[in-house]
Formats: structure tokens, sequence, C-alpha cells
């Protein structure tokens, strides 16, 4: 599963590293987004890259993904907490779909203990799989 921002890196700021990641992605692995980060990436895009929403448009079309959903009506509590309280839904979903690892390079996702997924950022992610 990815984090927006590894989505805003591979759209808007590609290098070697995130063409790197999405070779591998779309080679060896089963890429899962939620409907909770493809929402916050259309809203970052809309605010910080508008001209570039066709970019983004695009970018989905021609990736492979499993879209799978976020609950909107989330015990929280049953999770572990995430220090900034908007990404809760992410990692909550993360773990409900179980899947395996979690790219970002949000450190507040970077310093959590938890046992699955895996939380890694791209260049971990290149190192480990």
């Amino acid at each position: 599963m990815l984090d927006t921002n590894v989505f805003v890196s591979m759209i808007f700021f590609p290098s070697d590293q995130t063409r790197e990641l999405e070779r591998r992605l779309a080679g060896r692995h089963r890429i899962v987004v939620c409907d909770y980060v493809t929402e916050e990436l259309r809203l970052v895009t809309d605010r910080k890259f508008p001209v570039k929403r066709a970019a983004l448009d695009i970018f989905f079309r021609e990736l492979p993904f499993e879209l799978v959903y976020t609950p909107k009506a989330l015990n929280l509590d049953e999770f572990p907490s995430v220090r900034d309280a908007k990404d809760s839904p992410i990692l909550a979903t993360a773990i409900l779909e179980e899947v395996d690892v979690f790219v970002t390079g949000d450190k507040d996702f970077l310093v959590l203990d938890v046992e699955m997924p895996d939380i890694v950022t791209v260049a971990e992610f290149l190192e480990k799989y």
C-alpha cells in the first residue's frame, strides 16, 4: 500500500528512485490503494498542482492497482495511534486489509512500532523488496 506523499513524488516529482519503485511494484507486487488516499491525493493536486490534474488521472488509469475502501465509521482506538489524527484511517485501512508493506515518507508512520504492515520508506522498500 502506498501513502499519499509517495504518489505525489511518483507523479509530480519523478526520480530514478520513484521510477524504480513504480517498475518493481507493477512487475512483482499487488498494489493496494485506499480510497482515503486517492481522495487526499485529489485534494492535494487541486490545491498545489491544479494544472497537473490530467497527469493524476493518467497515472491512475495506467497504474495497475486494487482500490480498497476506508470505512467511514472506524473506532480508531482499536488501532495504533498516529500523531496526526487525519492519517489514522490510512493505517487502519492497511491493517484491516492485511497489507504486507506500507510505503511512506511520513515520519509519523515511520516511527510506529507495528508488526504488520511493515512500514518503510521508498529507499527501504527498494532495498528490502
